[in-house]
């Protein structure tokens, strides 16, 4: 077989890098292992519920979300549609003592929340004018407490964090992890300052399609991925192994087994990658040792994601996007999330739907806990967390376990992003994408496929 542009992987990078191509009538493939397209984005619905087994949302933190969304939403015929989190989920709360406290919102919360020392309190107001940093590897944890002070790590950035990366704040270096906060400190001196001089820059029509709103899409998140896989119709090939990527002249060979055990070959003119680090070494064997090793440097945290229906509440309330959990509080969950706060038909009426994140990089060892152990720690915060009687039990409860997770954007990310742009202009039309660079949210993951297939398109 032959094609112009091959993607491996169909996951959300991969996907929206052969859409946009295809959009634009360019021969694409996409190769995936699974046997069903969509990567860690998957939504499951059972008994009246609507749940996530990976991501749960996503924000419109930049105008290619907007953009390919109302793309879709025309090519979809209407099945793929965005819907934005109401204004009541906005609220954030964070495990303290025997309670979620809400996070502060304003200066009045700020001053009167329980979550922050005093002193730390007095120390937020004098940011503005606190000496910036010199060390470009610092971490989020330090560069915060510098700051901020060690109470807003403990209940906010700890957890923030954990509810991101399922990381330590002391091993994410934060021009890698928090690019954005780390500019405000370099740019401008001063969070507050720099937020307050990039809010007062004016926007394009464009940019005000970023609206900053938690996103889904009606009836879960894979309906994104779904519509994007039934456009490219056959251009996918599932179910496939021993993926191998050699360069053949001035194109690319791929060489795999199908689904029914077939040798097959593609040559193409380039090649995207937008799998996992870890996939990298097999994928790439022409690829020198030394090289890869940097590129394969990456560290993910290991997740437990469990969905918990109720099917009444017995009149409790969850108005919140989720509660998060600060490490100091020593439980035994990240963070529990409230899909059915923020989307509509994700519970029958009168119910709710729970997400619980487990593990993380600082208790891995979660992940080997059974079934039966996790059941038992779901049903223990579901009473002493959620505040649910002892006689009302969860109706529902899956378990799902993802033990390469999330990327840690620790310090050797700076080496792993020369080694990827080494290999870039060594090897002409290999292109190598994917959360192991560039951000690890949705949006992240929808501007870099965007960008990969508009640079694709400009270099004809």
């Amino acid at each position: 077989m032959t094609t112009d542009i091959v993607v491996i992987g169909a996951g959300l990078t991969g996907l929206t890098t052969a859409y946009t191509l295809a959009r634009k009538e360019r021969k694409v493939m996409v190769l995936e292992r699974m046997n069903k397209a969509g990567g860690q984005i998957q939504t499951h619905s059972e008994d009246g519920f609507v749940f996530e087994s990976g991501p749960n949302t996503g924000v419109v933190s930049v105008p290619e979300v907007a953009e390919l969304m109302q793309d879709l939403q025309v090519v979809s015929g209407g099945k793929c549609r965005l819907e934005e989190a109401p204004a009541s989920s906005k609220r954030r709360l964070i495990w303290k003592g025997k309670k979620f406290h809400a996070l502060p919102s304003g200066p009045l919360s700020a001053i009167t929340t329980p979550l922050f020392t005093i002193a730390d309190k007095f120390r937020i107001l004098g940011e503005p004018w606190r000496k910036k940093g010199t060390n470009p590897d610092e971490s989020v944890g330090s560069l915060a407490r510098r700051r901020l002070g060690k109470s807003f790590v403990d209940y906010a950035v700890d957890p923030f964090l954990s509810g991101v990366y399922a990381g330590n704040p002391d091993a994410l270096v934060t021009r890698f992890a928090l690019p954005k906060l780390y500019n405000l400190e370099q740019n401008y001196g001063s969070f507050i300052r720099g937020a307050m001089a990039k809010a007062r820059i004016p926007k394009t029509d464009r940019d005000k399609l970023a609206t900053k709103k938690v996103f889904s899409a009606v009836g879960g998140l894979g309906k994104i991925t779904e519509a994007m896989a039934d456009y490219l119709g056959d251009r996918i090939l599932l179910g496939l192994k021993d993926i191998k990527v050699m360069p053949d002249g001035d194109g690319w060979c791929i060489s795999f087994s199908d689904a029914d055990g077939n040798q097959q070959q593609i040559k193409c003119n380039k090649v995207v990658t937008t799998c996992g680090a870890y996939s990298l070494p097999e994928l790439l064997p022409f690829v020198d040792d030394e090289i890869m090793s940097k590129v394969n440097n990456l560290r993910y945290s290991p997740v437990v994601e469990v969905s918990v229906g109720v099917k009444d509440t017995k009149g409790l309330t969850f108005q919140a996007f989720g509660g998060l959990v600060p490490s100091r509080e020593n439980k035994k969950v990240l963070g529990i999330l409230f899909p059915s706060a923020c989307f509509e038909g994700r519970a029958p009426e009168g119910g709710a739907l729970f997400s619980y994140f487990i593990g993380g990089m600082k208790h891995a060892e979660l992940l080997d806990y059974t079934d039966e152990q996790l059941t038992d720690l779901v049903e223990e915060y579901f009473h002493t967390m959620l505040k649910f009687s002892a006689s009302v039990k969860p109706d529902f409860i899956r378990i799902f376990r993802h033990r390469k997770a999330i990327p840690q954007y620790e310090i050797t990310s700076g080496e792993r992003f020369e080694a990827i742009e080494q290999l870039q202009k060594r090897y002409k039309g290999l292109i190598i994408a994917g959360n192991l660079r560039d951000g690890i949210g949705m949006a992240h993951r929808i501007k870099q496929a965007t960008d990969v297939a508009q640079n694709i398109l400009s270099d004809d």
